[in-house]
């Protein structure tokens, strides 16, 4: 059973995904029984993935037992096992949140929220070029459906943007795929990496042109400056549980670029060795800057939190461009925090909109809340976590971040980063007066489903469970970014005779 450990992330929702689609009509309670048992085996596979990983150790699974470099593999090492385990304590949430009667108003949730599973843990395990853009696929077509569910004219023009951009993408994707696998004869990254030290120099301008070519795609994946338009307001416009589950989506983007450029573009790479940091560093900072005034324009609690994942978007991606292990250590911890958190504030909106009436989630005078006590405070564990204040789990990844950076490095994060959490904050303050104490009239809101409730303290709940754990957790990242700083490791795991690779 542990041989095929590896492997349970994708067959597992794939599974319950196929089973969930074959029955599309009735049996409600079956599919969330299904839906919500699949994910919850997730969780635990994902545990188990980690502590199989945290030895250092890296081990992939051969798929129809074809070795690398010629078959499929997928590869487990520290980063892959702790981003599969975020990605199924996320999905757990927004799952049981959707069970409250969200995943009614569509057909077909339960199944296609599995698929999603299949394609983001897909990407994350893949160890070839070739298969990640597959499992892109995978994940984006599960999400052109789940961003429809429900209907209704803001989602239809929300995903028009959002279906075109990828479809854009993906061919960009295929091309630069094309140009690698051209210039260098494979698409195993562990392969890459071994022939681009010996790559002939006449072929150096076409692998940077692919790389190059990948580096806008995952960008584009990860939403940055100036390919991030499409986020917010498909993110604003989707239902909160698939909204939610966004929140992992953009952190795929980001995932791409450190596998890719670390492992592929790494030390052994020679001349083209991290080509991609000067490109990161100064559009990551012009992300953030754009996203601070985005939380300030905001006037949808929606379109506020799906700034605030721009703002993460910005502050991870800051990490990688500053490239030390120190950084992406702090990026990874950083990561953690805000895709749980801005995951449960999605989740969060959705109820302070039930209960406002017709206000919604506009930032304007509405009707009392009726469970406004509880909902309050959720919010000020969410606003407090995301704007990076202390004593919560924000803060301490901004500090991680702002201390790794380099002398030549501060002065420019440490004003761009603190003053985009001031602008965050500003507009979380305002946001929170607004909703809870400029209201009029009697409340009208319907009580709110356990259900709902497990949805969000789950996912907001990290906030303070990150900053007990920050100890073992920051051992963790430590030993992955020195994984991923040493990609010779991974390099032997999968083609220990480098000389006899074809």
């Amino acid at each position: 059973m542990m041989s095929h450990l590896i492997v349970l992330p994708v067959v597992l929702p794939l599974v319950a995904g196929a089973l969930l689609l074959y029955s599309r009509q009735g049996a409600t309670r079956v599919k969330r029984l299904v839906g919500v048992g699949a994910t919850a085996l997730l969780v635990l596979v994902g545990i188990a993935l980690v502590a199989r990983a945290a030895g250092g150790e890296v081990t992939y699974y051969a798929l129809g037992d074809w070795q690398p470099p010629f078959g499929i593999v997928l590869v487990l090492d520290r980063l892959s096992a702790l981003m599969v385990l975020l990605t199924a304590v996320l999905a757990l949430g927004a799952v049981v949140f959707a069970c409250a009667g969200d995943d009614e108003r569509g057909s077909n949730f339960h199944g296609l929220f599995q698929w999603q599973l299949v394609g983001i843990n897909g990407a994350f395990l893949t160890g070839d070029l070739f298969n990640l853009f597959v499992f892109f696929e995978v994940l984006l077509l599960a999400s052109y459906a789940l961003l429809l569910h429900g209907g209704g004219k803001a989602r239809i023009m929300a995903s028009v943007h959002y279906v075109v951009l990828n479809l854009a993408g993906s061919s960009l994707f295929l091309i630069a795929v094309g140009i690698l696998y051209g210039a260098t004869g494979t698409l195993n990254m562990a392969d890459m990496a071994v022939r681009l030290g010996e790559l002939p120099a006449e072929r150096e301008g076409l692998v940077v042109a692919g790389a190059l070519m990948l580096l806008v795609v995952f960008g584009l994946k990860a939403a940055i400056l100036p390919l991030y338009f499409w986020l917010p307001r498909a993110y604003a416009s989707a239902p909160a549980p698939v909204a939610a589950l966004f929140a992992i989506m953009t952190k795929v983007g980001i995932y791409a670029i450190l596998r890719v450029y670390s492992l592929v573009f790494g030390e052994a790479a020679g001349p083209l060795a991290d080509l991609e940091q000067g490109w990161v560093w100064w559009l990551s900072l012009a992300t953030l800057a754009i996203a601070g005034v985005g939380t300030l324009a905001a006037r949808d609690l929606r379109l506020l939190v799906a700034y605030l994942v721009l703002v993460s978007v910005g502050t991870l991606l800051a990490g990688i461009g500053m490239g030390s292990p120190a950084a992406v250590s702090a990026l990874l911890y950083y990561l953690i925090h805000t895709t749980l958190i801005t995951g449960g504030l999605f989740l969060l909106a959705e109820l302070i909109g039930v209960q406002r009436g017709k206000a919604g989630t506009r930032l304007v005078k509405g009707r009392p809340l009726r469970q406004g006590g509880r909902l309050a405070m959720l919010f000020l564990v969410g606003a407090v976590a995301v704007a990076g204040l202390p004593p919560l789990s924000g803060a301490l990844g901004k500090a991680l971040l702002l201390a790794a950076a380099e002398e030549g490095q501060r002065p420019w994060l440490w004003p761009v980063l603190l003053l985009t959490g001031l602008a965050a904050m500003v507009a979380l303050s305002r946001a929170g007066s607004t909703l809870f104490w400029r209201s009029q009239g009697e409340p009208s809101g319907r009580p709110l489903s356990p259900h709902q409730w497990f949805g969000v303290t789950w996912l907001l709940g990290a906030a303070p469970l990150l900053v007990v754990l920050a100890g073992p957790l920051a051992d963790y990242t430590d030993a992955t970014a020195d994984q991923l700083a040493r990609p010779a490791a991974v390099i032997q795991a999968l083609i220990p005779e480098e000389g006899d690779a074809p």
